[in-house]
């Protein structure tokens, strides 16, 4: 498999592509990571095979604090029109989600916080990346506001009871996770520190350092192999992944 190109946005530095990155990497991805507020311009994307946009602590419609959050939606607008293969966490679902023409709001149920599981629909049994993923995956969830409405286009993978929407594909390859696969035990107790009042909705003991190294170590053996298929995904050619959801042999 050739290598590939990534554009990579981090809308915050506490929320850096971390373990995911790694994981592209080592798959054969060549990463181009860029942070807010040095958006490209859609026409950008000309050079790369895919579109990786992650979290932030801000909304995904905070634009008079962060106008920047505009060009992130206008290039995962672009990325969606163009059948570019686009992964995008937390903030980055949600701003997919708004891009699209879904909506997004604060979480009915205050915010979801910690260790937790998601469960997949029935119709992610055949899609590219969700296919072989075990019925309940582990998930690390961070986040006050959710996507309330799916964009027309969409179609859902995953659900929590927390947030109905937790994983979604807008079009044939652009996918949305409300939650969090790269984090760090490390990553997570530093989201703790500065944000208490959302840590403090988690069980007891789901943010321990003991029970998140345990937790990651998991975490890296589900959703690592997901990486590896969204690399070859991006490898694919664009006439290959509209006319069939398998993806080629590695």
């Amino acid at each position: 498999m050739e290598r590939v190109r990534m554009l990579v946005v981090e809308p915050s530095e506490i929320a850096p592509v971390g373990r995911l990155g790694e994981w592209l990497g080592a798959a054969g991805a060549e990463l181009d990571v860029v942070r807010a507020p040095e958006i490209p311009a859609p026409s950008a994307l000309d050079e790369y095979d895919a579109l990786v946009v992650m979290g932030g602590g801000m909304g995904a419609l905070d634009d008079l604090d962060h106008p920047w959050l505009a060009d992130v939606r206008a290039l995962l607008s672009a990325a969606v029109s163009r059948q570019l293969p686009v992964l995008a966490i937390c903030l980055g679902a949600q701003l997919l989600a708004a891009a699209a023409g879904g909506r997004v709001a604060p979480v009915k149920k205050g915010p979801e916080v910690g260790t937790l599981l998601v469960a997949k629909r029935d119709t992610a049994a055949d899609d590219p990346l969700f296919g072989a993923l075990p019925l309940t995956p582990d998930v690390l969830q961070f986040h006050n506001d959710e996507v309330v409405r799916l964009p027309p286009s969409a179609q859902l993978l995953a659900s929590s009871p927390a947030c109905e929407n937790q994983a979604f594909r807008v079009g044939i390859c652009a996918y949305a996770l409300q939650f969090h696969v790269e984090t760090t035990p490390d990553t997570v107790l530093d989201w703790a520190e500065s944000m208490p009042e959302a840590a403090s909705t988690a069980r007891p003991g789901q943010l321990d350092p003991e029970h998140l190294e345990r937790f990651h170590a998991e975490l890296a053996e589900t959703w690592e192999p997901v990486a590896e298929r969204f690399v070859r995904l991006a490898a694919t050619p664009l006439e290959q992944r509209r006319g069939t959801r398998a993806l080629p042999m590695a």
